[in-house]
């Protein structure tokens, strides 16, 4: 292969070629810039691209060999060792992180079964209809495409959102009211940057909720205020008194609790953003997931009152997470100071990602993955249904039947950290409903159980792990 490497030589120096070659290779792979199984060019390549003879590369090389650096693997070249341990990168916290035992970071404890809410929690990507919708974006793209896109995206996709928005949520919006996000996360941020230029220095936010969504809002420099949840949602008399211009709520699906907002809440909602001059953001992280048979998923509160909300969506929960794409609809004047703050720190969503997934919506194949996610996803939801009803006495799945996690209520004697500590010793990996309060001590034990990657005898065996740490057995 036709590899390149830079190696920086001083032909006026008197020290060797081949010792500046060998120093200058031991040097970067000393301070970590050449990583473990690095390949480098073939000595023929490096020679030529340095200028010198290629006995000069093929001396620095063997000499490195020798000295433990680099290795000459048959059908591989010659790479630097395997066996040197890279500097571990510290964690970094991000809006996955939410309060869960591990962490994103990649040091993750060794688990069986893992019931955490995110992460691994993913079905099985469309890959074979993926692949077509991304060959036909590729095929019928004209050189423009390529080029950078609008900042609030691709003109293709926002017209099949637009449609898609209105005919699947409910959402009242256009084409040019429609922007594409790297997922909710940008969104967010751009949210959080665009609300202290109308005044608002605070966000409502749904307590329980979401943990690192919070930090994510308390670190953006805005005040997070938590509001109380039931089962009917958010509190939204807590809101009015709490004097907030803005809240951040999840109306269809409460995250964690799984309550979907109730009509005469979602009447007061609206009517204390029309009396407030509010700002709401829906966040409808899960829509198409909907299991309850004979009830459809609530449209968007955003038709309500489109003046005053923007609603958001994401491919993470229905798609992957790693694809990062998410939008927003929102009115046409906060949408353009959107797009000014996006254009400080960024020149827009990958393009051939917008196409295909315009080719994914405009031909059903969104719609035909959606089907068969849910039937999915709901026999999975019904198999940890029915396994905690047969082996956590007390305990019991509430909210909605949707999404890609449950909420489980626990017998009010229990220990929740106990119980999170010993199902890891158990090899199960949970989430305690603790860490999604705001402050320690707060609510009921619960857990957060992520159950879409569980088969039916997965989610017997891990709640069954979890009944003998109930019992001390």
């Amino acid at each position: 292969m036709a590899l390149h490497a830079a190696v920086t030589l001083v032909r006026e120096s008197e020290i060797p070629l081949t010792s500046q070659i060998q120093r200058f290779i031991k040097k970067e792979v000393a301070e970590g810039i050449l990583h473990p199984g690095t390949r480098l060019p073939s000595s023929r390549r490096l020679a030529d691209d340095l200028g010198v003879s290629r006995s000069v590369v093929v001396e620095a090389y063997g000499q490195l060999v020798a000295e433990g650096y680099l290795e000459a693997v048959q059908g591989a070249g010659t790479q630097v060792v395997r066996h040197l341990d890279p500097a571990a990168a510290p964690p970094v916290a991000s809006l996955l992180d939410d309060g869960h035992a591990g962490g994103r970071d990649g040091r993750d404890p060794a688990v069986r079964w893992d019931l955490r809410p995110g992460g691994g929690n993913v079905p099985a990507f469309p890959r074979r209809e993926w692949l077509a919708a991304y060959q036909r974006a590729l095929n019928t793209a004209d050189p423009s495409a390529l080029d950078y896109p609008p900042l609030a995206g691709d003109p293709r996709l926002r017209l099949e959102l637009a449609r898609y928005l209105g005919r699947m949520c409910g959402v009242r919006s256009t084409p040019g009211q429609v922007m594409v996000t790297a997922g909710f996360a940008q969104a967010l941020g751009l949210l959080t940057a665009v609300l202290p230029q109308l005044g608002i220095t605070a966000l409502a936010i749904e307590n329980p909720g979401h943990p690192g969504q919070r930090r994510f809002v308390h670190e953006s420099g805005l005040r997070p205020v938590p509001l109380p949840v039931d089962g009917e949602g958010l509190d939204v008399g807590a809101l009015a008194a709490s004097g907030a211009r803005a809240v951040l709520v999840t109306p269809a699906h409460q995250f964690p609790t799984g309550a979907t907002l109730s009509a005469r809440r979602r009447e007061a909602l609206v009517r204390w953003a029309h009396e407030a001059d509010g700002l709401i953001i829906e966040d409808d992280y899960d829509r198409g997931l909907w299991y309850e048979r004979g009830t459809g998923r609530p449209l968007a509160l955003q038709r309500l009152a489109p003046d005053h909300v923007v609603y958001a969506g994401t491919a993470s929960k229905s798609m992957a997470p790693g694809l990062r794409l998410g939008w927003l609809a929102a009115p046409v004047a906060l949408l353009d100071r959107l797009q000014r703050v996006r254009a400080r720190q960024d020149l827009g969503t990958d393009v051939l990602t917008q196409l295909a997934f315009a080719e994914f919506l405009r031909g059903g194949a969104y719609d035909r993955h959606l089907r068969r996610l849910g039937a999915l996803c709901r026999a999975r939801h019904d198999a940890l249904r029915e396994a905690v009803h047969r082996h956590l006495p007390g305990a019991a799945v509430t909210g909605r039947a949707a999404g890609l996690h449950a909420y489980v209520t626990l017998p009010r004697h229990t220990d929740e950290a106990a119980l999170v500590a010993g199902a890891l010793r158990r090899s199960v990996l949970l989430s305690g409903a603790a860490a999604h309060h705001a402050r320690p001590g707060e609510g009921a034990p619960a857990l957060v159980v992520g159950h879409a990657h569980l088969p039916r005898s997965g989610a017997q065996q891990a709640v069954r792990e979890l009944a003998a740490v109930l019992r001390g057995t």
